[in-house]
């Protein structure tokens, strides 16, 4: 009886558009085990006991053991009800699987009413250690969309959702003696295997961005049969849906394409507008490559830029090229030949027939040019450690998979709202803070400066944001003016492109309530390589590997402590093009990416940043950290007015020599010789030099630019 009710309900959740992928087949699952899966729905037994192998037990939660109808549902099912914190439970299973059964358990205890992971026990660690059986990890994803469901207002609902089960591999645990009474590491086992199958269900391949855009919008385009989410607003205050965003792409991009060609290259010299993702949008369609142009760097850079991606054409803003006084990177961009396009003048020439062919392609959800997932999506520019910036390529799975590896920590609903004031010409800001809640159904404010510090505040209060993403340089300031009631609404605020100090994560906690969380990418990484959860933080890093992706330390010669960050999975870039090499890509060696940081890994797999492999200096053959000798200052000299730059330039016996460069007068060879005796460190780490300089040369996301600063203080020793 049992196998012929579990034929019908097979039968009927295959009819209601349920899938389900197992990658193992059945013979070759082991004698014994526990099927681990989250939990987003009422159905989620029923399916399970449908399609599962191995006539497993369900372990049920109290809530859901006495729902009578799952309990019809699932008369002819073997369950129990579990308590995770019962020994007496747990005995029972222990018992169960030295008799060579299957168990299936929801780590979660309960169900989630946001689709997101929860609350995780360490309880199926424990069980799976002490019996040496494996965990079998199950993700089942669109169920969350279901009248079944308890995430209503989180999520939109539809009457037949297509709902897909993965079946993961069995996976052994062994556990460190040492660490089998650490309940984070217990807990950590269970929550890696069930995120990595999530970032599995998540991670599409053979999507394009233009594909992944329109597939967003078929889940969260509509409130109700005639009513659109307004997903999208910049300071011109005028939201937009995704049809909105669709549209204008369709109409722009095939302007775009009367100018361009297949493939083609094209510069972006925008601020975070709507104007500004319709545009590189519109490029993606139509199979050309937008290059985001850092256009704060001066017309030289500028120019080089667009000479070392290939850029003939670009697009850009009469009125922001007036109000951001460009006029001198425009002039030199025509006068090395590159044509410059006003997104003005464009509009004045969209015709009717322009409009109905949009409207028309967004009725029959048309992609208008053929492209590959590994074609490339955007080019971004990193200045690297000297020298022209360096164009960085990104594919179309690059961005994907990253969008997808953020959805595994950063959890959104359809009432989140990103906060977005780093600019798109920046890795952080681009796929972070404006792909991926498009992606992922939230919605975004996009602003043009992260320097309006009181406009930001007072922004924030008023959309009442629940993400903001930014450096720690912003959210210090950010800190000082804002009031209370700001961020009343946040729940997540995530700090990338520079080390978050504590001074600001204590700011941010005593005066506004916020737990700052810290992350970390490199362009060449989509960006996101390492990120720090609500579920798991541990300050002082910035946290764990991402999904997907594999990790190597490298002893670095000189360097004790540590070693080079070394790492490889989907989200690492195409390759670089150099400046001296116009077009010419480069690709990355066997898919490993050089971080050029050094770091420690601790047992929970949390990583800790040391120092930069290039931020040390060699003197008289001993290696000095430049980020010490700052550290050393910073703590001597803690006035909040206070900035300081530390670089090393050649010396004529000793190799190299230590400059330090501080706004501060006060700063002299004979105190800051003192601290460095305080501290306990070596003569070495007193700089041979001491300059003055009003204003330490920044990024536009607020980090230390630190070429820059070399360069000055090399201009002034030659004076």
């Amino acid at each position: 009886m049992q196998n012929f009710v579990r034929l019908i309900l097979r039968g009927v959740f295959k009819l209601f558009k349920v899938r389900v992928e197992f990658q193992v087949e059945e013979d070759k699952l082991p004698k014994r085990g526990i099927f681990i899966s989250n939990h987003i729905s009422w159905l989620d037994p029923v399916i399970l006991f449908a399609f599962l192998p191995k006539n497993p037990i369900f372990l049920l939660h109290s809530r859901l053991y006495r729902n009578k109808w799952l309990r019809f549902f699932m008369t002819f099912a073997r369950k129990m009800e579990y308590n995770y914190i019962d020994a007496a439970d747990a005995k029972k299973v222990m018992e169960g699987l030295h008799d060579e059964q299957y168990f299936v358990m929801f780590p979660e205890g309960m169900m989630s009413d946001s689709g997101d992971i929860m609350k995780i026990y360490e309880i199926p660690a424990i069980i799976a250690d002490k019996t040496q059986s494996p965990l079998i990890p199950i993700w089942i994803s669109g169920a969350q969309y279901s009248v079944f469901s308890e995430t209503e207002g989180n999520v939109p609902h539809r009457p037949l959702p297509k709902i897909f089960v993965k079946v993961g591999k069995p996976e052994n645990i062994k556990i460190d003696a040492e660490l089998r009474k650490n309940r984070d590491y217990l807990k950590d086992l269970t929550y890696r295997m069930m995120n990595n199958m999530r970032f599995a269900s998540l991670y599409k391949s053979n999507l394009t961005l233009f594909r992944a855009l329109l597939r967003t919008s078929r889940i969260y385009g509509k409130t109700g049969l005639f009513s659109r989410r307004k997903i999208i607003e910049d300071i011109n205050r005028e939201p937009q849906s995704y049809m909105d965003i669709l549209l204008k792409s369709y109409v722009l991009g095939h302007k775009f394409k009367e100018f361009t060609q297949n493939k083609e290259r094209v510069g972006l010299i925008l601020p975070n507008t709507i104007a500004n993702v319709v545009s590189l949008f519109g490029l993606s369609a139509y199979a050309r490559v937008p290059v985001m142009i850092n256009f704060t760097q001066g017309e030289g850079v500028v120019v080089s830029m667009c000479k070392t991606a290939v850029v003939k054409n670009v697009i850009t803003s009469k009125a922001f090229v007036e109000k951001a006084k460009l006029e001198n990177v425009i002039e030199k961009l025509q006068e090395a030949k590159i044509k410059v396009h006003y997104l003005e003048d464009i509009a004045k020439n969209i015709t009717l027939k322009d409009k109905l062919r949009g409207l028309w392609y967004y009725k029959i959800k048309k992609v208008p040019a053929k492209q590959k997932s590994s074609d490339t999506a955007y080019i971004l520019f990193t200045s690297g450690s000297e020298g022209m910036p360096k164009a960085v390529l990104l594919s179309h799975q690059n961005v994907i998979a990253n969008v997808a590896q953020t959805c595994c920590f950063l959890h959104t609903t359809i009432k989140d709202l990103m906060f977005n004031s780093l600019p798109m010409f920046h890795s952080f800001g681009l796929t972070v803070g404006t792909i991926f809640p498009l992606l992922s159904g939230a919605k975004v404010f996009e602003f043009p400066s992260p320097l309006l510090y009181r406009t930001i505040t007072e922004l924030l209060y008023e959309l009442r944001a629940t993400i903001v993403v930014a450096t720690d340089t912003f959210f210090k300031a950010y800190a000082k003016i804002s009031h209370p009631y700001d961020f009343r609404h946040v729940r997540y605020c995530y700090a990338g492109a520079e080390a978050v100090k504590e001074d600001t994560r204590k700011m941010l906690a005593e005066n506004l309530g916020v737990r700052l969380l810290e992350g970390y990418g490199t362009t060449e990484c989509s960006p996101i390589v390492c990120v720090n959860t609500l579920l798991f933080n541990k300050y002082g890093t910035i946290g764990r590997l991402a999904p997907a992706m594999e990790c190597k330390i490298e002893k670095v010669p000189g360097i004790e402590k540590g070693g080079e960050f070394v790492v490889k999975g989907p989200n690492v870039m195409q390759g670089y093009i150099f400046a001296d090499k116009p077009g010419e890509v480069v690709p990355v060696k066997d898919g490993w990416y050089h971080t050029g940081d050094v770091v420690e890994i601790d047992e929970l797999g949390f990583v800790k940043i040391i120092d930069r492999v290039k931020r040390f200096a060699k003197i008289g053959g001993e290696m000095v950290s430049l980020l010490a000798v700052e550290n050393v200052a910073r703590e001597t000299w803690k006035d909040e007015e206070f900035h300081c730059g530390v670089v090393a330039i050649p010396h004529p016996s000793k190799g190299e020599q230590i400059v330090f460069v501080s706004n501060s007068k006060e700063v002299t060879r004979d105190k800051f010789a003192a601290a460095v005796q305080a501290k306990g460190l070596s003569e070495l780490y007193i700089p041979t030099q001491f300059m003055f300089k009003e204003e330490i040369p920044l990024f536009a996301t607020g980090k230390a630019d630190n070429v820059t600063l070399k360069k000055w203080v090399l201009e002034q020793l030659e004076k």
